[in-house]
């Protein structure tokens, strides 16, 4: 609002109590001879030796006591020191009155977050971008909650080298095939796909291939009698150079946050031998065709 007459100055404008200069960089200001506190360097106007001195770069503040860049001597002169006014205490801002502009570039800082500060409601979509992340974040020993159908973690594992039983009257795990993994939370169920590719040395024998949680068979089917079948079964035909592709997955809940091993077994009638990744006629690899076989693994948030 105008005023009537001159418009009324905040602070006071003080020449400040004398001093004699010595060997040391730092003395205590006085005004009055009562003890004086600039708000800041930038308030005080210096003079030594006839030249104004640069705030912050010739000298500092800290409490009471100025401090000169080097230390001065008993020839050198402060000629004097202006208390160019006070600040002004705004007291605290009331609620939404401090706007984005009103905060200056880097201010805020990792100090100044506290960790449990930063909640999913705090964080808007379109503002978490690649500029606001660090290049090194490390996420060890935090909690960091994914959506559910979010892939936590893939895990993957090939036989590429020839494989032959003879004992496959019983269940026989797949060399190679077998991936152990630690879930990520309890809540997390396992997505296990495999591709085998085999064949059985015999006419008119049945053969079948599972997957495995540790000991426990998963998506297999149940037929008359309970009687557990394998997730996907296969026959010899005679034909000793044709190998059988063989592919199936399962999803699985294990609730355990500890580590579970998946593996592909296979099983035969009888003791028919059965070859993987390569033919009964293949002796070498190096005249005939051979194949691989893989399992993969992916946790996926519930």
């Amino acid at each position: 609002m105008p005023f009537i007459g001159k418009q009324p100055q905040v602070g006071a404008y003080s020449k400040l109590d004398a001093i004699t200069a010595s060997a040391t960089a730092t003395y205590n200001l006085a005004l009055n001879s009562g003890a004086y506190y600039p708000s800041s360097a930038n308030h005080l106007m210096v003079s030594l030796n006839g030249v104004i001195q640069a705030p912050q770069d010739s000298f500092t503040i800290s409490g009471r006591t100025i401090i000169f860049d080097s230390a001065l001597t008993s020839n050198d002169s402060i000629d004097f020191i202006m208390a160019l006014g006070d600040v002004l205490d705004i007291g605290t801002p009331s609620d939404g009155t401090v706007v984005t502009a009103k905060i200056q570039n880097a201010a805020v800082t990792t100090a100044k977050i506290a960790d449990a500060n930063i909640t999913t409601a705090k964080i808007a979509d379109a503002n978490i971008t690649t500029g606001k992340l660090a290049s090194s974040l490390d996420l060890s020993g935090k909690t960091v909650t994914m959506p559910a159908g979010a892939v936590l973690q893939v895990k993957h594992a090939i036989l590429t080298a020839p494989m032959t039983s003879t004992t496959a009257a019983t269940w026989i795990d797949v060399t190679n095939l077998s991936i152990s993994i630690t879930p990520k939370s309890t809540s997390s169920k396992f997505h296990v796909s495999f591709n085998l590719n085999a064949m059985i040395i015999a006419d008119n024998q049945r053969g079948g291939v599972r997957l495995v949680r540790d000991s426990t068979a998963i998506g297999v089917a149940t037929s008359t009698g309970s009687r557990t079948a394998a997730s996907v079964s296969f026959a010899g035909d005679g034909n000793i150079y044709r190998q059988k592709n063989m592919s199936g997955s399962a999803l699985d809940s294990p609730s355990t946050a500890s580590a579970v091993t998946y593996k592909v077994q296979f099983q035969c009638e009888n003791t028919t031998e059965v070859k993987i990744n390569h033919d009964d006629n293949d002796s070498n690899g190096s005249t005939f065709f051979r194949a691989t076989s893989e399992i993969t693994v992916m946790e996926i948030a519930g």
